[in-house]
């Protein structure tokens, strides 16, 4: 098999060294990610091709999630390498999450070379709708996401006091 020499290529390899200091790629380009919050809850798909899944290490410490996980080369020294672009070794990637997600219901998959995270947004962070009551009623904050939820102790004394003087 023979190989041409591109130095665009080379030059390229060389930038890449010296900007990740000299081991090749760094761990966040390395785990290219995706985040995006969907109803309730925030997915976080990260790439990690050929990992072990075993050797993913997931922790959460003071809001800070870190993501690790190690890649090997098999084959001890019997192999002649031509060209070794895929990168080996440990990486991490820390992400902070902030006081409004649930850090105790996580959940997390890896399935195609792609390790899944949801994290459900907490109780506390979600939308809720606030009922204003006229003439010095009490206010009312239902957690139905938006939707009111029963009525208020105004409303139902109001009501009985309605009733109780067509009698």
């Amino acid at each position: 098999m023979a190989l041409t020499f591109d130095p665009f290529r080379e030059m390229d390899r060389m930038a890449a060294r010296l900007l990740t200091g000299g081991g090749g790629a760094s761990a966040s380009s390395w785990m290219p990610m995706d985040l995006y919050r969907a109803g309730d809850h925030y997915v976080v798909h990260v790439d990690l091709p050929g990992i072990d899944p075993g050797s993913i290490d997931l922790g959460v410490d003071a809001g800070t999630l870190t993501i690790q996980a190690e890649r090997t080369i098999g084959g001890g020294d019997q192999r002649q390498w031509l060209a070794q672009e895929r990168p080996a070794g440990r990486y991490m990637r820390q992400l902070s999450l902030g006081n409004d997600v649930d850090l105790d219901a996580i959940e997390a998959s890896y399935e195609h070379g792609v390790l899944t995270l949801t994290i459900p947004v907490a109780e506390r962070a979600k939308p809720r709708k606030i009922q204003v009551q006229q003439g010095g009623g009490r206010t009312e904050i239902s957690s139905g996401h938006g939707q009111g939820q029963g009525s208020s102790s105004s409303e139902s004394e109001a009501a009985s006091a309605q009733a109780g003087s067509t009698s």
